[in-house]
Order: structure tokens, then C-alpha cells, then sequence
């Protein structure tokens, strides 16, 4: 198949189906991944009356059969895939403390990321350009964690360390990945108005959108193994 297919986690609504949007813009066939079939029908719906090419995948992250069903699919209607944003995640921090929200938050800003990029690799390497975004947070960010302009004021432990731990294994997978047409980077949207971004964020959710689709759509000369903010190389 000639057209470039972009798998998109989590795009059932907010900045995951705005990124699927601003992809399907572009002549990019666009596989919008949900918890729910229902969902993800609902949100490809929605793109297919904009005249996108857009079509729904069934893809919890934390749900292994859901990432070995889609691996399977994509590869047998497309053989294989240029561009995956992992754009699926979760905040869990106003439960309050514990373990159990810890282990919720890595099952899928963290584990659920890297099981299904590991899954989907044989078929990122059979594009001539494979992209991997992994949507992160500033607050993932050691570098700017105690700074008072990078929202130091509040504490999120399951958030920043699920972040923090995707950023670290971004660098990592790019070390990995030297040598293939892959590349591969961390993306921080900004505080956008979204339902886990609330109504006092500062940004509209296309803008939100604006850096993963940078990312996933880089040139051959263009960066891996970095941290970005629009165009903007941020501190790990």
C-alpha cells in the first residue's frame, strides 16, 4: 500500500483525535485506537465526514489480546505501519497516595506504551520513514522538575514518574533504533483544555496537538532520541 498509515493511541477524543485529524489532513491514513470499539467508531465517524481516511481499532494498551489483535490487523490489510503515536494516558494522582495507584498509572503511561511498541517494531521497520511519538509531560522532566515556571507547585508522583520513566526508555529505544529508518521521539503538547487538562489550561486543543504531529511526520535529517515542545528541544 502507497499511503502512509499512522496508528494513534487514546484517539477517541481530546488531543489523540486532533492529532489523528491534523494526520488524516495531510493525506495520512489514520488508525484511531480506543478502549472501546464503540468509541473509536464514533471518533473515525466524525473524521470520515471531514473526508479523512480514518478507521476504528479496538486497543486498550494495558490489554495484551488488544495489542497482538492490532499488530495482527495492521499487518494483514497494510503489511506495514510509518507512524505511531502513543498518545494514550492516564491521570490518577487525585485518588490520593498508594501503590496501587502507581502501578495503575505505569500499566499505561508507561507498560502499556512499551508492549505495544514492541509489538508494532517489525512492521515501524518495514516503513522507508517509521515515526514513534511518545506523548509525555513536562512533568516528566528531571531537568525541569523543582523549577517554578514548569508547574513545580504541585505534586503528582504517579504522573511525573510514569512520564519520567517513558522519557528515559524514549532515549533508550532510540539507541536501539540507530541504523533504521526509525525514529523515534518524546513530545510534551503543553497544558491544553482537555478533560484532564481542565478549563484553566492555556491552550486549544489543535495547538495541543501541533508537536506530535511534528514529530511524526520529520524529515529524514530530522532528530531522534529528543524531548520537544512545538519545535523546541526540552531538558530530559
Amino acid at each position: 500500500m502507497n499511503h502512509t498509515i499512522a496508528l494513534i493511541t487514546g484517539a477517541n477524543k481530546g488531543i489523540g483525535q486532533e492529532i489523528a485529524r491534523q494526520l488524516g489532513r495531510q493525506g495520512i491514513v489514520v488508525l484511531l485506537g480506543a478502549r472501546s470499539l464503540c468509541k473509536a467508531e464514533q471518533a473515525a465517524a466524525e473524521l470520515q465526514a471531514e473526508q479523512i481516511q480514518a478507521y476504528p481499532i479496538e486497543l486498550d494498551i494495558t490489554d495484551d489480546r488488544h495489542i497482538q489483535e492490532a499488530a495482527k490487523k495492521i499487518k494483514a490489510e497494510y503489511g506495514k505501519l510509518d507512524i505511531l503515536v502513543n498518545n494514550a494516558g492516564i491521570y490518577l494522582d487525585h485518588e490520593g497516595d498508594g501503590v496501587e495507584m502507581l502501578r495503575r498509572s505505569f500499566d499505561t503511561n508507561f507498560f502499556g506504551a512499551y508492549a505495544l511498541t514492541s509489538s508494532l517494531l517489525p512492521l515501524l521497520k518495514e516503513s522507508p520513514a517509521g515515526r514513534i511519538v511518545n506523548q509525555s509531560s513536562i512533568l516528566g522532566s528531571l531537568g525541569t522538575i523543582m523549577s517554578d515556571e514548569m508547574y513545580a507547585g504541585a505534586s503528582a508522583p504517579g504522573y511525573t514518574t510514569s512520564k519520567a520513566a517513558l522519557n528515559a526508555w524514549t532515549a533508550q529505544l532510540s539507541i536501539q533504533l540507530r541504523g533504521t529508518n526509525v525514529k523515534v521521539n518524546a513530545c510534551h503538547p503543553g497544558w491544553v483544555k482537555t478533560e484532564m487538562g481542565g478549563a484553566g489550561a492555556v491552550m486549544e486543543i489543535d495547538e495541543g496537538a501541533e508537536t506530535a504531529v511534528y514529530l511524526a511526520t520529520l524529515p529524514s535529517d530530522g532528530p531522534s532520541g529528543q524531548f520537544f515542545h512545538k519545535q523546541e528541544a526540552l531538558p530530559w
